[in-house]
C-alpha cells in the first residue's frame, strides 16, 4: 500500500531504493469500498514519516529568492519565493490552457482554487510541498494539501484533477471519493501542507534571513572548490575578466584554476628554489603575498612577497615585480623578476606578508614587527619606531623609479614624507603581525565603504584584533594589545594617540586572527556588508556587522548549518580546522582556505566557498561571462574529496511541468467563460523598466493565435444566440469562399475532417449546429451583444443531461 501512495504522488517512478517502489495497476471505478478503507488506513499507518528540513527550498534544490521584477500571475510570492518572471509566465500559460477546457460553471467554481494550487510551485517551501527536499525522492505532481483545504478543493474542483496530472490513480481517486484522494495528497509533516504553511509563525517569522542556531550563530554552508594543496596561503584573481583564480602554496608555487574548477599545469609561477620555508609545523616563512597590478590585462605586471635567506644565516623578506609570459597567459616569465625592496628579518616569525593595491593605484605592503615576543627591538620596538620598515603598513608607487635609483617612488601624500625621523614609505604603524588584509569594494548600490582597508592583526598573549587602516594611523602595538594595555609605560604616554580596533576578542575564542573580506557578492544577498573573517588556531569563523548610523561594529557568530539546513546537492557543512586565508573572486563571492595539518609540505589544503542556504539572488542576475582563456598546458579536472550532506551532485529530479495535450474542441457559447474573479483575470505581461523597448510592444500572457481565435469564436456564438443569424459578410460568394478556406485550414491543423452529427432537438441541436459552424468559419467580427447568464446555464444543463443519457 505504501507503493500505491508513492505511485500516485510520484508518477515518474524514480524512487529511493529503500523508500518507494513502482506503482501497480490503477484502481477501477468498481473497486469495493473495503479496498478504499484499507488504502486509507495503509496510508496513515505504513507510510514512513519523513523528516523535512525546517528551511525554505525550491524545486531546483536551491534557496528561494526575491524576484528581480513584479510577478503578474502568482503575485502572492513576488516578495519572496521560487519563481522568476519566466516561470511565472509558464504557470500562467498552463493555467489558461486548463481554463479553456472548462465549461462556464467549472470556471466560476474553480478558477481561484486552481490558481492557488498551481502557484505552489512558486512557494518558498515548494520543495516540501512537492516532496523534493532531496534528489533521491521522486517528486509529486500535486502539492501537499491540508485535509480541510483538500476536501474543499475536491468538493468543487474534482473534475480539474485530470488536467493537473497524467497519473491514472490520482484521477480515479479524485472521481471516486474525497477521503481517499485527500489521503494521497496530504503530507506526512502537516506543518508544511498548504495553506497552513503560510500561517506557521515559526517557519515564516524570519523567512529569507540567514538562519541562526539556538546560540544565535549564523548558519552557512560551503562548497568545495579546490583540494590537495600544500598550505595554500592565498587565492586571488587577476581582474582581467577571465575569472581565473590564482592559488599560491607556501612552498612557492602558484596555480591557475579556470572557472570550471580545472587546474592548469605547469604552474603559473614556481619560486620554490628561492623561497625559504621548512616542513616544520607552523613555520611562518615562505611565499606569503601576491598582488596583480590594476592594469594587469594590459601590462602583465604582478608583485610577490616571500622569505629568503642570505648566506645561509640572515632572513629577509623580498618584494619583487614580475611579468606574465608573452607566449602563455597562464605562465609567468621566470626571468622577469625585478627586486623592488628587501627588509631584514631579525627572527623567523612575524613575517607579515600582505600585498594589495588600493583604489588609489598604490601598492600597500604589510610587514610584521620582526618576531619574538613583545617586539623587543629597541627602546619602543620596531612597530612604534617610524624609522623602521617593520611593524608597518607601507605605501609606494610602483609605476616609476625614483631619482635616487630606488625602483619605486613615494606617493606625495604619504603622511610622513616631511618628517626627518620617519621613513617616507610608512603609511600607518604600530602593528604587530597583520595577517591578511583586504579592500572593501563598497555596497553595490550606495557604494558605502568603498576603498576601506580591513586587516586582522595577530595578538600576543590575550587579544586578537581587526583594524581599518587609515593614513598616518598608530594602531598601538606594543603599547596596547587589542583594547588593553600591554606595555604600561608606553600605554600611559599621552602622545600615543592610537586608533582602537573595530573589534577584538580574547584567547578564549581564538589565538591567531585571519583577516577576511566584506562580502559584496551577488549570490548571497543576506551576507552583503558582513565582514567575514576567522581564527587560525581555533578554526572559528566570525562576522562583523556595521551600524551605519554610528559606525560601530557588532559581532555575528558564523557556524556551519546542520544537516537539514545544508541539504542541497553538492553542499557541505564542515571544513578543516586551520583557516589560513580568505579570498574573493572577480564577481565578489567569498572563499576561505584551510588545512587539517599546517605544514608547508602537507597536501591537505582545501578551498571552500560560502553559500547562504536561506536566500539567493534571482536566477540570471549573477551570470558571469568570462573572457576566453587560451590553454597551452594540461588541464587537471577537479575531483571533490569532502563528503557532501546529500552524498550526490545530482540534478533536480523534477523536470519542468509537462504541458498536457488537450483534445481540440469547440468553445462553449457562454458569456461567463472569462468573467472570473479579479485574482484569476488574465493580465498582460509588462517588461521590466530596464528592458522596455519602444519597438516591441508588450504581448499578452497566454493569448497566442489559437487562443485569440477561440475567444473570437465564443463572441460569435454569443451573437448567434441573440440574433439567430451568424454575423458574417452578406455576399454569398465571399461566405462560401471563407467557409471552404477555413475548413481546409482546420483539417490541416487537426488532421481530422469535419463529420456530420446526428440531428438533435431543441436547444441541444441549436448549440451543436452553432459549434459545427464555428469550426469552419475562422475568425469572425466580434459582436458586443452578449447572451444572458440564464440562457447559457439552461443550455449547459441540457447538454450535460444529454451526455449522461448517452453514457
Amino acid at each position: 500500500m505504501t507503493s500505491t501512495r508513492s505511485a500516485a504522488l510520484h508518477p515518474s517512478g524514480r524512487s529511493c531504493a529503500n523508500a518507494r517502489a513502482a506503482a501497480g495497476p490503477s484502481a477501477s471505478p468498481e473497486t469495493p469500498k473495503l479496498l478504499a478503507f484499507v488504502l486509507i488506513v495503509s496510508v496513515k499507518l505504513l507510510v514512513p514519516v519523513q523528516q523535512t528540513a525546517a528551511h525554505p527550498q525550491c524545486l531546483d534544490f536551491e534557496p528561494p529568492f526575491k524576484p528581480a521584477w513584479h510577478l503578474e500571475f502568482c503575485a502572492q510570492y513576488e516578495q519572496f519565493g521560487c519563481c522568476d518572471q519566466r516561470t511565472d509566465n509558464a504557470i500562467a500559460e498552463r493555467y489558461w490552457d486548463i481554463i479553456d477546457q472548462l465549461e462556464a460553471a467549472g470556471v466560476e467554481l474553480c478558477a481561484d482554487l486552481l490558481k492557488e494550487v498551481m502557484c505552489q510551485e512558486c512557494s518558498p517551501y515548494a520543495a516540501h510541498l512537492y516532496d523534493a527536499e532531496d534528489p533521491y525522492t521522486p517528486v509529486r505532481e500535486l502539492p501537499g494539501l491540508c485535509l480541510g483545504y483538500c476536501s474543499h478543493l475536491h468538493g468543487r474542483c474534482r473534475h480539474v484533477v485530470k488536467y493537473l496530472t497524467e497519473n491514472q490513480l490520482l484521477r480515479d481517486t479524485a472521481e471516486r471519493d474525497a477521503a481517499t484522494f485527500c489521503s494521497l495528497v496530504q503530507l506526512s509533516d502537516p506543518d508544511y501542507c498548504y495553506p497552513d504553511v503560510l500561517k506557521n509563525s515559526d517557519l515564516n517569522s524570519n523567512l529569507g534571513r540567514v538562519a541562526e542556531d539556538p546560540r544565535g550563530c549564523l548558519q552557512l554552508c560551503l562548497t568545495e572548490v579546490a583540494n590537495s594543496l600544500r598550505n595554500p596561503v592565498l587565492m586571488l584573481h587577476s581582474g582581467d575578466d577571465t575569472h581565473r583564480m590564482f592559488i599560491a602554496e607556501q612552498l612557492g608555487f602558484v596555480w591557475v584554476y579556470l572557472p570550471d574548477g580545472t587546474r592548469l599545469e605547469p604552474p603559473f609561477l614556481d619560486l620554490s628554489g628561492e623561497v625559504l620555508t621548512t616542513p616544520w609545523l607552523g613555520d611562518e616563512r615562505g611565499f606569503l603575498g601576491m598582488a596583480f597590478h590594476p592594469q594587469y590585462r594590459h601590462n602583465g605586471r604582478f608583485f610577490v612577497y616571500y622569505s629568503i635567506q642570505v648566506h645561509g644565516q640572515l632572513d629577509r623578506i623580498r618584494i619583487s615585480e614580475m611579468k606574465v609570459s608573452e607566449h602563455d597567459m597562464n605562465t609567468a616569465d621566470p626571468h622577469s623578476e625585478r627586486v623592488i625592496l628587501e627588509i631584514d628579518e631579525p627572527a623567523a616569525n612575524h613575517n607579515g606578508g600582505q600585498l594589495l593595491f588600493g583604489l588609489d593605484g598604490y601598492l600597500y605592503i604589510f610587514t610584521g614587527d620582526g618576531g619574538k615576543a613583545g617586539d623587543p627591538f629597541g627602546k619602543y620596538g620596531n612597530a612604534q619606531n617610524k624609522t623602521a620598515l617593520l611593524g608597518k603598513a607601507l605605501r609606494i608607487d610602483v609605476d616609476g623609479d625614483a631619482s635616487d635609483g630606488a625602483r619605486y617612488r613615494i606617493p606625495p601624500d604619504n603622511p610622513f614624507v616631511a618628517q626627518a625621523d620617519a621613513r617616507p614609505e610608512v603609511f600607518a604603524y604600530g602593528v604587530r603581525n597583520m595577517w591578511r588584509c583586504s579592500v572593501d569594494r563598497g555596497d553595490p548600490l550606495s557604494r558605502h565603504g568603498r576603498g576601506r582597508i580591513f586587516c586582522g592583526d595577530v595578538g600576543q598573549n590575550r587579544y586578537e584584533e581587526v583594524d581599518i587602516i587609515v593614513k598616518g594611523g598608530n594602531y598601538g602595538w606594543r603599547a596596547k594589545e587589542g583594547f588593553e594595555c600591554y606595555d604600561l609605560k608606553l600605554c600611559q604616554n599621552s602622545s600615543l594617540n592610537d586608533i582602537l580596533p573595530i573589534f577584538a576578542y580574547s584567547h578564549h575564542v581564538g589565538k591567531s586572527v585571519t583577516g577576511g573580506y566584506v562580502y559584496r557578492g551577488c549570490e548571497s544577498p543576506n551576507l552583503n556588508g558582513l565582514y567575514v573573517f576567522g581564527d587560525f588556531m581555533s578554526g572559528r569563523i566570525l562576522a562583523l556587522e556595521e551600524d551605519k548610523a554610528t559606525g560601530a561594529w557588532r559581532e555575528r557568530n558564523v557556524c556551519m548549518g546542520d544537516t537539514k539546513t545544508c541539504s542541497f546537492p553538492g553542499l557541505i557543512n564542515h571544513y578543516h580546522k586551520f583557516i589560513i586565508s580568505f579570498a574573493e573572486d572577480e564577481a565578489g563571492e567569498l572563499y576561505f582556505l584551510a588545512t587539517s595539518y599546517p605544514s608547508a609540505t602537507s597536501p591537505f589544503g582545501t578551498v571552500f566557498k560560502f553559500m547562504d542556504p536561506s536566500r539567493r539572488a534571482p536566477p540570471g542576475k549573477c551570470k558571469k561571462k568570462p573572457l576566453p582563456v587560451k590553454v597551452r598546458g594540461k588541464k587537471i579536472p577537479f575531483v571533490p574529496r569532502e563528503l557532501p550532506v546529500l552524498h550526490t551532485d545530482a540534478k533536480p529530479t523534477r523536470p519542468p511541468p509537462k504541458r498536457i495535450t488537450f483534445t481540440p474542441k469547440a468553445p462553449v457559447a457562454s458569456s461567463r467563460i472569462r468573467t472570473t474573479t479579479a485574482a484569476a483575470a488574465r493580465p498582460r505581461w509588462e517588461a521590466p523598466p530596464s528592458e522596455t523597448r519602444k519597438d516591441k510592444p508588450a504581448k499578452p500572457w497566454g493569448k497566442n493565435k489559437q487562443e485569440t481565435s477561440a475567444h473570437t469564436k465564443k463572441n460569435s456564438a454569443k451573437q448567434k444566440k441573440t440574433t439567430g443569424t451568424p454575423n458574417v459578410k452578406s455576399k454569398d460568394k465571399v461566405k462560401a469562399k471563407t467557409r471552404q478556406t477555413d475548413a481546409d485550414g482546420l483539417k490541416g491543423k487537426t488532421g481530422v475532417t469535419k463529420r456530420k452529427s446526428p440531428p438533435r432537438k431543441g436547444a441541444q441541436r441549436e448549440v451543436h449546429r452553432q459549434r459545427e459552424d464555428l469550426k469552419v468559419k475562422g475568425r469572425l467580427k466580434e459582436n458586443k451583444t452578449r447572451t444572458s447568464a440564464k440562457t447559457n446555464a439552461t443550455v449547459w444543463n441540457r447538454r450535460e443531461e444529454k451526455k449522461h443519457r448517452a453514457l
